[in-house]
Order: C-alpha cells, then sequence, then structure tokens
C-alpha cells in the first residue's frame, strides 16, 4: 500500500514537471498557472470547500471502480448506476412527505439500492447467460443516460423554466453545508470507511480480495466465486448510485440537471487505476481551480483535462517500472545468495580417453 501511494505521488510530480514544460513551450506563465489553479482550489475556505464537494462523488466512483476490480469484476457501468442513483432520489425527494430525520436517510438508502440494482442486471445477465459485465455494464450506460432524459424532458420537468431540468427535492431532503463546508464530503468518507472495513476484516471481503488476485485458486479453496462476483458487482452499483444521489442532496440546485454526471464515472475508473482516496482530491483540485487558472492566465480550462491523462500515464508508468525494478532487484540478490551458500567442488581429476 505504501509503495502504491509512494507511486502515485511520485507520478504526480512528474506529472506536473511534464505540465509546467508544455506550459513554457506554449509560451503560458507556468508558475502563475500553477498558482491560481491551486489558489482557486485550495487557498481560501470557500475554495477549499468547493474542492471537497467536487472530491465527494470522485472518492464514491473511484471506490465504486476499486471495489469492483479487486475483486476481479470489470464493471464500467458507474455513468449509468450514477445517473440512475441520483434519478431515483430526484423521484423520491419530489414526492415523499417525510421529516429531514427520516427524509436523508431513506433517500441515501434508495439511491445505494438504485445503483446496486442497475449494476445487478448485468450480474443477473452473467450467471444466467455468461454475458460479458465488460459489455453489458457498458451498454447499461447508454439505456441510463435516455431514460433520464425522458424523464427530465418530460415528467419530472420543471415546466417554468427553459433549461431541461427536474423540480427541485423537497427542502426535507437537502444536506446542509454550514459554514460552507459540504456535509456530503463527510457522507462520502463514512462510506469509504465502511468499505475500507468491509473489505479488509470480513470473510467475504477477504474472498473477494483473493478472487481479484487468483480466482482459480479462490474457486479451488472452496469459496464461493459465483456469490462474491454477485457481491462486488452490487457494491459497486451502490456506490456509484450514492455518488449521483450526493449531487442532489448537496447540490446548490437540488435538482437533476441535463448532464449533471460530466465525466465523473470516467474519472472514477482512472481514480481506481491510479490511487483511489489520494487521487480522487487531486482530480477535485483541478477540476476546481480550472476555472481560476484560464480567468488569472488565459490558460485553456481544458487543458486539466490533459494534465489529467498525463497524469494517470505517468503514475502507472512509474508504478509498473517500479514493480520491475524491484522484482529484478530481489531476484539478483536472491540468486547471489543461492550462489554463496553452495559448497565450493572440489576439481576434478582429467579424464583419460581409451
Amino acid at each position: 500500500m505504501k509503495r502504491r501511494i509512494l507511486t502515485a505521488l511520485a507520478g504526480i510530480a512528474a506529472a506536473f514537471l511534464a505540465g509546467f514544460l508544455l506550459l513554457t513551450i506554449q509560451r503560458y506563465p507556468a508558475s502563475r498557472g500553477f498558482f491560481a489553479l491551486f489558489s482557486y482550489s485550495l487557498f481560501s475556505p470557500q475554495a477549499l470547500f468547493n474542492t471537497l464537494y467536487k472530491a465527494s462523488p470522485l472518492i464514491l466512483t473511484g471506490l465504486s471502480a476499486a471495489a469492483a476490480f479487486g475483486a476481479g469484476v470489470v464493471n464500467l457501468g458507474q455513468p449509468g448506476q450514477f445517473l440512475i442513483g441520483a434519478v431515483v432520489v430526484t423521484v423520491l425527494g419530489i414526492h415523499l412527505p417525510l421529516p429531514p430525520v427520516l427524509m436523508i436517510p431513506v433517500l441515501i438508502l434508495s439511491a445505494l439500492a438504485a445503483g446496486a440494482f442497475w449494476s445487478g442486471i448485468a450480474g443477473l445477465l452473467k450467471k444466467q447467460f455468461g454475458m460479458d459485465e465488460f459489455i453489458t455494464t457498458l451498454m447499461l450506460n447508454f439505456l441510463a443516460k435516455f431514460l433520464t432524459d425522458y424523464l427530465i424532458t418530460g415528467p419530472l420537468r420543471d415546466k417554468e423554466l427553459y433549461s431541461a431540468m427536474s423540480v427541485p427535492i423537497r427542502a426535507a431532503g437537502w444536506i446542509a453545508s454550514p459554514g460552507g463546508f459540504p456535509l456530503v464530503f463527510l457522507v462520502s468518507i463514512a462510506a469509504f470507511l465502511a468499505v475500507w472495513g468491509y473489505w479488509n476484516t470480513t470473510k467475504s471481503g477477504y474472498e473477494m480480495r483473493m478472487m481479484g488476485l487468483n480466482a482459480l485458486f479462490t474457486r479451488i479453496g472452496g469459496c464461493r466465486n459465483r456469490e462474491n462476483f454477485t457481491r462486488a458487482i452490487l457494491l459497486s452499483g451502490a456506490l456509484a448510485g450514492l455518488s449521483g444521489a450526493l449531487l442532489i442532496l448537496g447540490g446548490l440546485q437540488h435538482r437533476f440537471l441535463k448532464g449533471m454526471e460530466a465525466n465523473y464515472g470516467w474519472d472514477g475508473v482512472m481514480i481506481a487505476i491510479v490511487a483511489a482516496g489520494i487521487y480522487a482530491l487531486f482530480f477535485a483540485v483541478l477540476q476546481t481551480g480550472a476555472m481560476g487558472m484560464e480567468l488569472e492566465t488565459a490558460v485553456p480550462s481544458e487543458f486539466v483535462l490533459v494534465f489529467q491523462a498525463v497524469t494517470v500515464l505517468f503514475v502507472v508508468a512509474i508504478r509498473e517500472s517500479a514493480h520491475i525494478l524491484i522484482h529484478r532487484t530481489v531476484a539478483a540478490l536472491t540468486a547471489r545468495k543461492a550462489r554463496k551458500a553452495q559448497p565450493a567442488q572440489p576439481p576434478q581429476p582429467p579424464q583419460k580417453l581409451l
């Protein structure tokens, strides 16, 4: 774990160097650009709170992808599960007449169940017909997108507004931000800790981790791989569904907006590839400060998208290079130690030819 974090940090540092050189070559003020990036994302209470709000869904989508990949399950349906969780919370938040003490837990549980249901469709198709979850989770993203677009341009649309969006949910379902601090960030941290505890302290969590390393070994060892596959894909979908719900419960407008999913799902996949906790916050810093970078130095905000991709490439390259280097070093030291431990062979007399 420490080695993974160190390689992630080394990759981020290398990406910053590459980004600095790229901006300098294009004659942008690189130093002022990165200073503005951090100023608008970290260097004031409001900027920091905006970054934490942005990080909340990224933590959950990254955790969703990490939970699936860690169990050997290929769930690429985070965008669709994100949308389904958000739209279910919107529908219930509009129509359920509950007090806040009941409303918020009911909406959170509903988002978890909705995301798990949507990913569970792919799990059912895998179990009953052997369909590859790589394909089915991808295809379900399109169904979720079409379904939610229909709902917010039809039955759920706020007819008093020009843009396609739902009416806001009831105030009883709002998660407040006292003093500007987003409490939805604490919800995402609580979910992260709950999944970490399940993953590392329970029998089924251990079996899923081992299944991700070697499915044949766990099957021969008596683990129920089919059941663990189902658990993993349901857990992954539930986390993605909760991610979408947080944008409704803790957002500024508390309504479903067309295009609100942005790149949260795919960013979560990249976050899982690198390091879920650290990189979610790093992504949030970049995305929150991108507009400030553009305002202060005229560096296009799209530069952040390039920078994110470069960072992933550097992190993965450094991690794999370090992995190869460590294994080769250990193998060389082991071979040297084995040669020293062998007893010296006495010289053999020359053989006489007959």
